[in-house]
């Protein structure tokens, strides 16, 4: 009945004016129309049924009404706080000091503060909601206010904006006309909009330039204080070779006028006026600073002399700057020339009265080589006459003693034991010194000599209550057993001599292919100015001590025997705190049978002598290049010399003869260096023994030389550093003497 009666569409109040209406008509239909009782009172049943139906639904429909004006007060509520809320937002991203602007994940711009764009003036007015991030870009591109980079259209700068719009996370700096500068940052939300900043960072900027202006004037006065404080007469020419800094002492050593001398004046006036002032030792080298120009070559450093009246001498130097530019250095070496003028002048006088010399020398050397081997027959000879009535003496004072304690006899037997000692060490000092000594070098195992020697000294130690303590090893080395074991002996005697308490350390420690054999004390330590003194004869250091004691044998011998031997030996000591001497083994590895070897000894230029040695000399400075040549062939050792690395090349190529070893210069005339030369030689004969010799003291030189493997000896030439290089090329092994003695 109600899908009749009322029209859904309708509002509650039409529905419920409607159904008062209706019920009013059947009211009124109801009482007009009695024709009959029956059908009157259904019709007034029926009219009591629809009246409660019309209340019932008017109550539904008030409630509803009711429910409906609560929801819209809500809903009136929520829009108001959204309006309020809108508005703070709006406020607070006006209040923002940067310009602001978010653009929703479509690139379109939901909304933006006044200060957005401001820096642009005829971009801002158009910056409103709805305006896409690409026509934002293209109008920012073509502002008047923007100051493009040089080169760049306003259509490449705006496909590069938008590149760097792809990123997730975007900041850089924009350049705006009148020495603007604006900050652009932009960051992504969840949803995948942009959240957008400008920062006007124009005072920092700013600020920045007048502080690196002002440290970059700083540094100009601190090189400049620099500059003058130097001896030597400094340049600085740009990679145009242009004037850009100079000192008064560049000035006053050149006697250039101050015409000459002024900033942006090019290098081609200056060397005409030193072409004019001075001979020039290399004048090839002058006219490539005249010709230069800047570029990204890396070219090699120059040096060539001044040569002016009265034998001024300047010694030049001209390096490459990393700009492009170079520096040129003067520095007045006439002091030096001049004393190596008068060295060669005495020189060459000395020399006729050093050959003369010379053969005096030999001669007593000869003579003091018999008076040696003479002593040391002798030596050896008395040796052994007096231990034979030695060891009588030692039998009738055991007899005498017959199992008594007389202090007399005890003394007695402690002084013969004392005087066997001495002249043991003596005897095998005579051995040492005169090459007499024949040594069995074989494979020994160390424990074979550890053992022995702790059971040994054992007693002594338990006897001043110390410590003794030998580390057991089984490694084998080379070396001569009975020596070896004398060498330990003496050590382990020194160290128990000299503690008074604590413990004696006795160890092998593995080193690749070498073995180091360790004696380690607590006792009263030795000064580093005694460190050689220990090793000389008859030197002790605690002079309280009495002959019982030893007579200061026992370390001269270790050190002779190692010596002989080829086992490097070191020391450290700290006073107060104790000792540790360590002797160097090569390891066994089953290689080579037993036999006699020849032991390196002390060098003496004498050891060069008739060894047919020929050596390639590499230098290019030709004074230099004789003195050497003269000095060699004294050693009697033959010279190749060349004057650069292509002579030196050519001259092996052509007598076909690979030189025992090479000594190179540094610096070579033509750009070449010896490292590069002595590289090309190991890739023709193999690693031969190279040396570099050079006047360079810096550290990458030295780090160079290092990597490559080469030692060096700088300038000027020390010659027993020369000797010895000699020696350790012809002998292929190390020096002994070369161990370090900390």
């Amino acid at each position: 009945m109600d899908s009749h009666l009322l029209d859904p569409s309708e509002t509650l109040e039409e529905q419920h004016a409607r159904l008062l209406t209706i019920t009013d008509a059947l009211m009124r239909r109801v009482e007009q129309d009695m024709d009959g009782a029956g059908e009157a009172y259904a019709q007034f049943e029926r009219a009591v049924i629809l009246e409660d139906e019309v209340k019932q639904r008017t109550a539904e429909l008030e409630h509803a009404l009711t429910l409906l004006n609560r929801s819209n007060a809500q809903l009136a509520e929520a829009s108001r706080a959204a309006d309020a809320a809108r508005s703070d937002l709006a406020n607070a991203i006006e209040a923002v000091r940067e310009g602001f602007a978010l653009f929703d994940a479509d690139d379109v711009m939901v909304m933006c503060n006044s200060r957005f764009c401001l820096q642009l003036r005829d971009v801002q007015p158009s910056m409103k909601p709805g305006l896409h991030f690409r026509d934002y870009v293209l109008m920012v591109s073509r502002s008047r206010f923007l100051a493009l980079p040089a080169g760049l259209t306003p259509e490449e700068w705006a496909a590069r904006r938008l590149q760097r719009h792809a990123d997730h996370h975007v900041m850089f700096n924009v350049e705006l006309k009148d020495d603007h500068w604006l900050q652009v940052s932009e960051h992504r939300t969840l949803k995948g909009g942009t959240v957008m900043l400008h920062t006007d960072i124009t005072d920092v900027i700013r600020i920045g330039r007048e502080e690196r202006d002002k440290l970059l004037d700083e540094q100009a006065r601190m090189i400049r204080a620099t500059l003058e404080h130097l001896n030597q007469g400094v340049a600085i020419f740009d990679r145009g070779a242009r004037l850009v800094g100079w000192n008064r002492r560049f000035a006053t050593l050149l006697a250039l006028p101050r015409s000459r001398l002024h900033m942006g004046v090019r290098f081609d006036p200056i060397s005409q006026d030193l072409r004019e002032r001075f001979a020039v030792s290399d004048d090839a080298l002058l006219r490539r600073l005249e010709d230069w120009r800047g570029d990204v070559v890396q070219r090699t450093p120059m040096s060539f002399e001044l040569l002016g009246p009265n034998r001024l001498t300047l010694a030049t130097f001209a390096s490459q700057m990393p700009d492009g530019g170079f520096v040129i250095s003067v520095t007045d070496v006439t002091a030096e020339r001049e004393a190596t003028r008068a060295l060669s002048m005495a020189n060459e006088t000395l020399e006729a009265r050093v050959t003369e010399r010379t053969l005096e020398l030999e001669d007593a050397l000869d003579a003091a080589e018999r008076a040696n081997a003479s002593k040391s027959r002798f030596l050896a000879a008395a040796s052994h006459d007096l231990l034979q009535p030695l060891s009588a003496a030692k039998l009738y004072l055991a007899s005498a003693a017959d199992g008594g304690d007389d202090p007399l006899l005890v003394k007695a037997g402690r002084a013969l034991e004392s005087v066997e000692l001495i002249i043991e060490a003596l005897l095998d000092i005579s051995k040492l010194d005169s090459g007499s000594a024949q040594f069995d070098i074989r494979t020994v195992a160390l424990t074979e000599v550890l053992e022995p020697l702790r059971d040994e000294f054992a007693p002594v130690a338990a006897a001043k209550n110390l410590s003794l303590r030998v580390v057991p090893s089984r490694l084998s080395v080379r070396s001569d057993p009975s020596y070896l074991r004398r060498i330990l002996q003496n050590l382990m005697g020194n160290a128990l001599r000299y503690t008074r308490s604590g413990k004696v350390l006795v160890g092998v420690r593995r080193m690749k292919d070498a073995v180091r054999l360790e004696v380690w004390d607590t006792g009263c330590g030795i000064a580093e100015e005694d460190h050689e003194t220990i090793f000389q004869e008859f030197q002790r250091l605690d002079a309280s001590a009495s002959a019982s004691e030893g007579l200061g044998l026992g370390l001269a011998i270790v050190e002779r025997a190692c010596a002989r031997l080829g086992h490097p030996l070191g020391l450290w000591s700290v006073p107060g705190k104790g000792s540790g001497f360590f002797v160097n083994l090569p390891l066994a590895h089953g290689a080579g049978g037993a036999g006699t070897v020849r032991a390196p000894q002390v060098s003496t230029s004498w050891r060069l002598k008739n060894r047919g040695m020929i050596v390639l000399l590499v230098e290019d400075d030709a004074d230099l290049r004789r003195a050497m040549t003269v000095l060699l062939g004294k050693w009697d050792v033959s010279v190749l010399d060349a004057d650069g690395a292509a002579a030196a090349l050519a001259l092996l190529d052509e007598i076909e003869i690979t030189p025992d070893a090479v000594l190179i210069d540094y610096q070579l005339d033509g750009g070449a260096d010896g490292v590069t030369l002595a590289q090309r030689l190991f890739d023709r004969y193999g690693r031969i023994p190279v040396c570099i010799l050079s006047a360079n003291r810096s550290a990458e030189l030295r780090i160079r030389c290092a990597e490559t493997g080469l030692p060096m000896i700088s300038k000027p030439i020390d010659a027993a550093k020369l000797e010895q290089f000699l020696l350790r090329a012809l002998d292929d092994v190390p020096d002994p003497l070369a161990a370090a003695r900390v």
